[in-house]
């Protein structure tokens, strides 16, 4: 355990507004800050960071608490790790307990091992076992200095080599599984998770080698391409390959690949600004990773069906965080490395400047789905337009489209924007239906009752649990007053129960209540709850009347019995029932 003494000195010199304004652009809302939320997608601020409690909430996606979560989400690290990383930042040193977290130092040992087997595979490919793997990279135009910048390798073609020469470092096989380097076999065996393949090792923002990328050599069966598992280190969703050399481009765009080759080629070509996924398509998260080092992104993604897919999939998302986006046309190759080989660097650097935006490529895929040469085609043809125009946000770039397709196709432009406006309307009603379904954003109270139906089953007592919450949180001193009347089992829901119960014991053992002491001991659900009813609560006031109010409603529960319960209660249970019932009317 983490003291609360290092916890409460931590709090006192990480400021919650410095910490998440280097990833969040905040802009001054009276006394709090908002900005767009870095845990989910959005166009309208709804994530508010409240310097008086230093803490922070999103309205949008129920993502809370203080700067220690803050960092724990958006670093993917784990509670311990946050702490270390937020005391290195102030300069803190850090205690030896902290040192004793076993989670923490799995991570640490993954890491290590992450590296040494980086070192070993790039052994293993300038070595004359690894022949077959230098010669397929060199095949694929790659010099000796790119090779040696991306520390790329070769797993040997054997079901032990990689797990025997980790042993010999120390290296436990159960911590060779948890970093995905070896699989568990049948009879309790491990084998080599890469084997026979050129390496790709992974890199995050820091410099850790966090995991791997497999590319087949020959013909037996498996993946053309295998990459590593999830691990306590790695998180696929949320890293991208080549980004520790992309943050540092001077360029004022990132180059967006599918695939670790067309990245390393465009890298070699010249192109320091080049990223590509990790054997998935873009998520959210990679998007927001772009969206903190560049406002424009070119797509260089294949031609091929499955390539436009992930193009279309790629447009929708950076579009809803505001990223500019360009889409690279690629003609005469199908991919960057392939167009970088045939017609050199100069070529690629000119296709780069003359990328059509977003629409215009989206138009163009969709002018091939249809005969505007016949009427169906271009009713059919005008419709998808009209669906795609809707979701341009700029009402000029808009109009631009509207008048020159009008013009073109020889329908009155007017008639064209009529429908870009009915477009618009239905797909609005859609996207707020959904929203509502998935997110609730209409209604924070709405979307803990979906999550929780306890709290929709018990609605007015879970409110006046809140406000007790809120009120002991803001007014310590009413401990003893609540505590005389109401204990955590009187309770109706678990989430508030648990809360409670934290804040009484720390409480009453003169102990701190902050964000960041709770953090250490409550589940990332309980302190975006927490965090929610700071939010809330932000500028009211509680009085011990108000405190009262609560209790009674809480107290309440117990006296609510259904009909059943009624008619299975003998006279003198009968009796006292409602003798409580009337001195709760009188009270």
């Amino acid at each position: 355990m983490i003291s609360e003494s290092f916890l409460e000195e931590l709090k006192l010199r990480c400021d919650v507004e410095q910490i998440i304004s280097s990833y969040v652009l905040l802009k001054r809302s009276g006394r709090n800050l908002k900005g767009l939320c870095p845990f989910h997608s959005e166009k309208t601020p709804s994530f508010v960071v409240y310097p008086d409690s230093q803490s922070f909430y999103c309205f949008g996606c129920g993502v809370g608490g203080d700067a220690v979560t803050f960092i724990k989400r958006v670093e993917n690290l784990e509670y311990v790790e946050a702490v270390k990383y937020l005391a290195e930042r102030v300069g803190m040193p850090l205690p030896e307990d902290v040192a004793e977290d076993r989670t923490a130092q799995l991570r640490l040992r993954i890491l290590e091992m992450n590296r040494e087997a980086a070192r070993f595979f790039h052994r293993c490919l300038i070595e004359p076992p690894g022949r077959q793997g230098l010669e397929y990279l060199l095949a694929r135009g790659l010099d000796k200095k790119t090779i040696i910048r991306f520390g790329l390798g070769y797993a040997p073609d054997s079901w032990d080599a990689l797990r025997d020469h980790l042993q010999q470092k120390g290296f436990s096989r159960e911590e060779m599984v948890s970093a995905a380097l070896v699989t568990q076999g049948r009879n309790n065996s491990v084998f080599d998770t890469f084997r026979h393949r050129v390496i790709f090792p992974i890199i995050d923002l820091r410099g850790n080698v966090i995991g791997f990328g497999g590319r087949a050599l020959g013909a037996d069966k498996g993946p053309k391409y295998l990459n590593s598992a999830d691990t306590l280190a790695y998180k696929k969703s949320r890293n991208l390959f080549a980004m520790n050399f992309a943050k540092n481009t001077k360029e004022q765009r990132l180059i967006l690949c599918e695939g670790y080759m067309d990245a390393v080629s465009i890298y070699q070509g010249g192109f320091d600004n080049a990223v590509a996924t990790l054997g998935t398509a873009l998520t959210p998260e990679q998007a927001r990773l772009v969206s903190h080092y560049t406002k424009e992104v070119v797509l260089a993604y294949d031609s091929d069906e499955p390539g436009q897919a992930a193009t279309r999939r790629a447009v929708k998302l950076f579009d809803e965080i505001g990223v500019k986006v360009k889409v690279l046309q690629i003609q005469g190759a199908k991919d960057p490395d392939e167009f970088i080989k045939k017609f050199g660097a100069t070529r690629f650097k000119l296709l780069l400047d003359g990328s059509s935006n977003a629409t215009e490529y989206a138009i163009a895929r969709l002018r091939e789905r249809h005969d505007i040469g016949t009427d169906d085609g271009k009713v059919r043809f005008l419709a998808e337009l009209a669906g795609l125009l809707c979701e341009v946000p700029s009402p000029v770039e808009r109009d631009v489209y509207i008048s020159r397709w009008a013009g073109e196709l020889g329908v009155s432009a007017d008639a064209l924007r009529e429908q870009v406006k009915s477009s618009w309307r239905r797909k609005k009603n859609t996207q707020r239906k959904k929203q509502y379904a998935d997110l609730g954003v209409a209604s924070q109270d709405v979307e803990m009752n979906r999550k929780d139906p306890q709290r929709a089953r018990n609605i007015g007592y879970a409110l006046a649990e809140d406000k007790l919450i809120a009120a002991l949180l803001k007014n310590n001193d009413f401990y003893p007053f609540i505590s005389g009347q109401l204990q955590p089992e009187d309770f109706v829901t678990d989430s508030n129960r648990a809360i409670f119960a934290e804040l009484c014991g720390r409480i009453a053992e003169n102990r701190s209540t902050s964000m960041t002491a709770l953090a250490g001991v409550l589940d990332e659900a309980l302190i975006s709850r927490l965090s929610w009813l700071i939010a809330d609560n932000d500028t009211q006031r509680f009085d011990l009347d108000q405190v009262q109010d609560y209790i009674n409603k809480i107290r309440s529960y117990k006296l609510k019995k259904d009909s059943a319960e009624i008619s299975g209660m003998t006279g003198g249970e009968l009796d006292d029932y409602i003798k409580k019932l009337s001195e709760k009317k009188r009270g």
